[in-house]
């Protein structure tokens, strides 16, 4: 049997159609995020704990107490509660003990006995808390009631020795950690269990992702399920038995969303001259000069004595000042205007700026209105 060439092309293009939509398709897929990485419920959160402690069986390393008062302090007091009453005026000089904060994060849904991993910092003047213990050390939350109870030995990554005045120190010493060093003592209340609502925050305030979170939710859990009550926050309809509502907060977390383009930004670090921008930075075209004024001051000392066998006379010393300008030329350069990130980092490397210098470039170019992006500095 012939097939006439008409169906041999419409069969071609039915084709190709077909691969342009599955193109399609897996570019959605690809750009399509979960409901978990976008937002979190609200009121399930971590919460800060932190103590204050006693750190003992240093060596030799501990807190100066003539110059850390609050140490011997904090000290007496503890040896008071275990029954040992030092006599008045004792100047205590130890150098075992050290005063340091105690931190830890209480995460959402945590029940009595949990453990934590707790930070430990000194807050005097220790030379190092390696091979210390921390003193059972209670931890508090921003209510002033106790959650936590700390206590255990200390796991300080780093090590220094020093002697005939030389030092030499590797990582930090004034720190350390306790791997399931705290123990809960005290839960805290939830409210995911009450209501018939749950609400979602978005981690970044988004209309066009709110909006479309809210349709993903109704496609996949039931029209009317959603409700989005400004760009952040996202109401949704929830079973109120607990078992159920944990199963519906399973399937609502991992349902996919397209999500907008994240709007253009460009993140200067002035302090270490680091510069990072996302994809949608672009630039128009503008014209660059930028030229580098250095000033250099050398001092040399000058010392006037009298002559050899002079009966009278002083040795004045001064100094001579030599004082240099230089500016380097600044050539303009033309910058076309680029639609890709590519473009403007290739476009910006062509002046041949050091970081420190390309934070004023990009300051003046926002400025200008040729750099289309929000510029955030911190």
């Amino acid at each position: 049997m012939r097939i006439h060439p008409k169906w041999i092309w419409a069969w071609r293009c039915l084709g190709s159609a077909a691969f342009y939509v599955l193109v399609l398709l897996g570019m959605g897929q690809a750009a399509a995020e979960r409901i978990k990485d976008l937002a979190s419920v609200q009121g399930v959160r971590n919460n800060q704990l932190l103590g204050y402690g006693l750190v003992v069986g240093l060596d030799g390393s501990g807190d100066q107490t003539t110059q850390t008062p609050f140490t011997i302090q904090s000290l007496s007091t503890m040896l008071g509660q275990l029954g040992i009453n030092l006599p008045p005026g004792s100047n205590l000089q130890l150098k075992n003990v050290a005063a340091v904060m105690v931190t830890a994060q209480l995460p959402a849904f945590a029940q009595p006995g949990q453990q934590l991993d707790v930070t430990v910092s000194s807050m005097g003047n220790a030379k190092s808390l390696r091979g210390g213990t921390l003193l059972l050390t209670p931890l508090k939350g921003a209510d002033g009631q106790v959650y936590g109870l700390a206590q255990g030995n200390l796991v300080v990554a780093g090590s220094g020795e020093s002697a005939a005045g030389s030092k030499a120190q590797i990582n930090h010493l004034a720190a350390g950690r306790i791997p399931g060093g705290a123990t809960v003592e005290r839960a805290v209340a939830s409210s995911f269990a009450l209501g018939d609502v749950l609400r979602l925050e978005l981690h970044a305030l988004d209309f066009g992702t709110a909006r479309r979170m809210v349709e993903a939710i109704n496609a996949g859990l039931g029209e009317g399920t959603a409700l989005a009550l400004d760009g952040r926050v996202i109401q949704v309809r929830a079973p109120t038995a607990t078992d159920e509502r944990v199963g519906f907060m399973a399937r609502l977390e991992n349902l996919n969303v397209n999500v907008v383009s994240a709007a253009a930004k460009v993140i200067v670090n002035a302090r270490t001259g680091s510069i990072v921008m996302n994809q949608a930075v672009t630039l128009d075209a503008c014209a660059v000069a930028h030229g580098n004024l250095s000033v250099t001051v050398n001092s040399t000392p000058v010392i006037s004595q009298p002559s050899a066998f002079s009966a009278t006379g002083t040795t004045i010393q001064s100094e001579r000042a030599d004082i240099q300008i230089k500016q380097d030329g600044g050539k303009m350069v033309l910058l076309d205007a680029g639609v890709k990130l590519a473009d403007v980092v290739k476009a910006l490397n062509t002046l041949g700026a050091t970081p420190q210098d390309l934070l004023a470039i990009l300051q003046a170019m926002k400025a200008s209105g040729a750099l289309r992006a929000e510029l955030e500095i911190i």
